[in-house]
This record gives structure tokens, sequence and C-alpha cells, in this order.
């Protein structure tokens, strides 16, 4: 059974008293419902009022809106709620994670990139900030997975690195700068993500790692955050076999589960060998990671049971609540684990000081202040001035001097839309403006998806797009062409790969053995294994305006690059470097 007043706790006797005179207080279903972490998206009260009077929900996750949005429907769930909820956000970025006008700070990749620790500590602190200043006390948040994988695009911006040492300094001061703000952390996701290339959204994934390998990474990770006083650990949906194997001699690969659904990983290891005390939540439970594993009226109270203490989202919340009820009426969960279970979840709550009304809801002027603010601007700029990073320059391209150089080509490469609504990507034309800015006369080469969308779908287009046309004339043309790559991808394929508007397009690189060319990615860190081809490569990390203009003055020589790429973004093939 937890001690509260251990770490992360720390409760005084009156904290404590609370706790338990809240969980004596509570009914069945109020119990049940303290599980649960919902994403609820209604501002409307009367469908705020009456999902808490159903479930009774411990949690929420919310986001998108803005400021203004998300602090009403904060507002409004914690007013009406019996027992002060937990407010979680993803902001793995900074602010932007929990709201739409938030602040982009740098991610975990661009961090890891930069000399330091200082734009980590900048990324959480932004973070906290903001999400706090709407209500948000729960950052699901720092990622504590090992970028080991090349390949693994889940994880590729959100990992502060693929060496565990790096990874401990740089999560350390990110939790460092969330708890300037009242706001507890939650590493995520153990036992690791990085190793393998699946995503656990779409298939359970799989840490492959020795026991001793493990120990050596993620292990180090975690214990190293445990007994600085971590207080919560997401789990994610991912099997750790040797390590269960070890723990569970003669244990079955059919029986070989995720770690949110095995015992031997969560009580055994997490609880028993690693002495972390704090609240073990799920990852999201809509997941193929959990969903595809044991029949969810098995898998909702057996989470639980093995070992976590609040279950993320739900399918269908009725259906789900009943699940749960059933579990502890027929001894899937024991009294003692849902005992155990409420005193952390209540714990948790009570180290946020949320039984004090004033700890609850911030002010509505202090989200004025705070998001977007000035400081927060200066900060997102020095994170990318400082992390920028010039992956190679092999034929001494650069700088590019917009004086002499100035006719640009400019091909833009986004996500292939997956929407008929799509309309251009507005990335584009912040390119556009800011090598304008600079200097440059820009001309845009054609794209598929834009040619469809803006004179609707013709068989032309193909052959528009096939059209590569004189190679001297085009060396004649343009000074410079810049390849922009704004690719990003979530939970749609295992791995996200550069993919251009059309097969056989003129997109294609055919250019760079004519025309000085500057790649440049916005987002992943591994694009080269797609463009080797292009002897020019820059990780910029962000497709904010800021970013985009550091990253320009740096081509253009009026700032030096000061990151540092890791062998991971050469994706271990010779020709990358070339």
């Amino acid at each position: 059974m937890v001690n509260l007043k251990e770490k992360p706790f720390y409760l005084n006797d009156e904290a404590i008293q609370w706790v338990e005179d809240t969980i004596a207080s509570m009914s069945e279903d109020e119990k049940v419902g303290q599980l649960f972490v919902q994403m609820r998206k209604s501002l409307d009260e009367e469908v705020i009022k009456d999902t808490l009077n159903r479930y009774h929900q411990g949690g929420l996750r919310w986001q998108g809106g803005d400021r203004n949005g998300v602090y009403h429907q904060n507002k409004t769930y914690q007013e009406n709620s019996k027992i002060p909820l937990l407010i979680a956000a993803n902001c793995d970025n900074g602010g932007d994670g929990c709201l739409s006008d938030g602040t982009f700070v740098a991610t975990a990749a661009e961090a890891a990139a930069g000399e330091g620790t200082k734009t980590a500590y900048d990324i959480g602190y932004v973070a906290g900030r903001e999400a706090s200043s709407v209500g948000v006390n729960w950052m699901f948040n720092p990622c504590a997975d090992i970028f080991m994988n090349w390949r693994n695009t889940i994880v590729n911006t959100r990992s502060f690195g693929d060496n565990a040492d790096r990874v401990i300094e740089n999560i350390r001061e990110f939790i460092h700068g969330i708890h300037q703000s009242n706001v507890a952390c939650c590493c995520k996701h153990f036992p690791g993500d990085g190793v393998e290339e699946r995503d656990q959204h779409l298939v359970l994934g799989v840490n492959d790692l020795s026991v001793e390998e493990w120990d050596a990474s993620f292990r180090k990770v975690y214990q190293t955050m445990i007994d600085e006083g971590l207080e919560s650990i997401m789990v994610g949906h991912i099997a750790l076999p040797k390590m269960s194997r070890k723990l569970r001699p003669g244990i079955k690969d059919s029986e070989i589960m995720p770690a949110t659904l095995a015992p031997e990983l969560l009580t055994d290891l997490l609880r028993g060998e690693m002495g972390f005390n704090g609240v073990v939540i799920t990852d999201a439970s809509h997941m193929a990671g959990i969903a595809c594993m044991e029949k969810r009226e098995i898998a909702v109270p057996k989470a639980i049971a093995s070992g976590c203490d609040m279950f993320l989202f739900t399918n269908d919340a009725e259906e789900d609540f009943q699940y749960m009820k059933n579990g502890i009426r027929n001894g899937i969960i024991s009294e003692e684990r849902l005992s155990d279970a409420l005193h952390r979840i209540l714990g948790l709550k009570a180290r946020l000081g949320l039984y004090k009304k004033e700890n609850v809801t911030m002010a509505p002027e202090v989200k004025e202040s705070v998001v977007g603010c000035e400081e927060h601007l200066r900060l997102a700029a020095e994170a990318a001035d400082r992390c920028i990073t010039l992956v190679k320059d092999t034929q001494n391209n650069l700088p590019i001097n917009p004086e002499t150089q100035k006719r640009a080509r400019l091909v833009f490469i986004q996500s292939t839309p997956t929407s008929k609504a799509y309309k251009g990507d507005p990335v584009k034309q912040v390119v556009i403006e800011e090598l304008e800015r600079a200097g440059f006369t820009v001309d845009v080469a054609p794209n598929f998806h834009d040619l469809e969308a803006e004179e609707g779908p013709k068989p032309q287009h193909m052959m528009t797009m096939m059209e590569c046309g004189s190679m001297k004339e085009f060396a004649s043309k343009y000074d410079v062409v810049f390849l922009v790559l704004n690719i990003k991808g979530y939970a749609q394929e295992n791995n996200v790969r550069l993919r251009w508007s059309c097969n056989h397009s003129s997109e294609l690189p055919w250019y760079a053995t004519e025309v000085p060319t500057v790649g440049i990615s916005l987002n992943y860190t591994n694009h080269l294994i797609d463009v080797p081809q292009v002897h020019t490569f820059i990780n910029a990390y962000g497709n904010t305006r800021t970013s985009i203009r550091a990253a320009i003055e740096k081509i253009c020589g009026k700032s030096e690059f000061k990151g540092t790429a890791s062998d991971t973004v050469f994706c271990g093939k010779w020709d990358t470097r070339l």
C-alpha cells in the first residue's frame, strides 16, 4: 500500500486526512469514476454536469482550442465536480500542445541537438506556465523514450536523444521547468519506446532489449527520475518480453502482454524492484497495443489489477464504466488494489493542493498575461538559434547569398492530405514570405495536391508533375533550390517517410547535381534516408515562422549553426553522409 508521507507525495497530516475522508465518503460509482481520465470536448455546462453526475471521473484530458475555450471548459468541470479533477495536457513542445494559441518552443529532438539543457528547461517552463494558466495541473510529459531506431517516427521528435544519460539530463530540466508552476509531471512510455519501428497506436509495441540492455538504458532513466521524486508514470502498450520471461519463468509467447496488462512489469518490477510510489496511468485505451490483446471487458479492469491506478479514455463511457465496476465485483480488482489506486489518485490531488479552492482554477486574467507572452516568444527564438542543425554541407554550398544567388526555386513537400477540405499547407506561404524577406525571388514548384485542390481533379495534373524540362534551362534560371520538407504523421502508419506528391514527380532532386540544393526538414530528423543525394541538409525542427526565419538566416550566413546532429540522422547508411 502507498505511503502518502513519502515521495512523491510528501503529504502532511491535514492533506492525508482529506484523502482518507474523501475516500470514505465515496459511493461505489464514485470510486469507479476516480479510476478514469476522460477526454471531453463539450463546452456546454449541462453536458459537463451530466457527464460528472454519471461517471464521476477522476481526471480530464483536453487538447485543442484557444485559451478562452479551454479555460472555460476546465473551469466549468472543476466548479461542477464533487472531487477536484486532475486536468492533464500533452505539451511535448511548449504551450502549443495544450492551446491553439500557445507557444511552440522546441521539440525534444531540437533540445537534444542544442548544447546543454537550457532548451529542455524552457520547453517545460513555458508549457507549465501556459497550461496552468487555463487550469491544467498534470502534464503527460516528459517523454522518457530513447531514440534507438531511426525508423521510429512516433518517437523521432519526442525523444531527448539516443543516449540514456542525455535523455536523463534533458528530462530532469524539463521537469524542473514544469515545476515552476503547480503542475505534476508524468514520464512516458514505460517500459520504453524507440527500440522498434512500429507504433503502439496500431500494433502491440515490443521493446525487445535484453534484460541487461534494458537495465542500462530505460531502467536507468526511469530509476533516476523515480529517485528524484517523479509524481507519475504513463505505461505504454509495449511488451518487454525478455524481462517478462525473467520475472515469469515459463511464460508462453501468447501470454506476453503489454506493460499495461502485465503485473510482472508493473507490480513486480516498477513498484517492487524500482520502488515507484506515485501514480501509474495507462496510455490511451483505444490504441491497438491494448485493444487487440484482450477482450475489453477483461482489459479494462485488468489494467488496474496489474498495477495501473488510472485508465486513460473510454471507447464507450457507459460500457467501460460497467466493465470496471464488474471487475471490482467479480474480484479481478481486489479491494486492496482499489484502495491503493484511490489513495494514489487522491494523494496526487492533495500533493497539488487541490483540496484548497485557490489551487483548483487559475484567475482568468493570468492566461492573458502568460499565453504567447513576449518572454515565451523570446525563449522560442533562442531555442531555434541554439539548436537548428547543419547536418551536412559536403559540397560547401553554404552560405547562400541572396544578393548573388537571388533566384530561388522552392520545392515544398508536405504530408499527404487526408481530407477533401484540403486547401493547401499554410506553412508553405510562411516559407515563401521568409525567403522573400531574406532577399530571394521565389518560384514555387507545382505540387499535385495543390493543383487538384485549386483546379479540381484533372488527368493532366499528373503529366504536369512529371515534366522536368530542360536541364540547361533549369540551371540557367535558378541560383539555388530549397527543398523544404514539412512532413509528420500520427497513428495512421507505423513509420512515416518522405512521400512525393505523385509518382515520378519533378519534385525529386534531379536538380541537385546542377544547382546548389539545400534540404530543410521542419519536423523529422531522419529524412536523409530518402534524399541522400541532397548534399546540404538542415534540421530546423519546427514549422513556425520563428524556426523558419532562424534557419534561413543561418543558411545565408547571418547566424552560425549551433546544433549538433547525432548519428541517427544518417540512418545507418554510408551514402547519407556524402
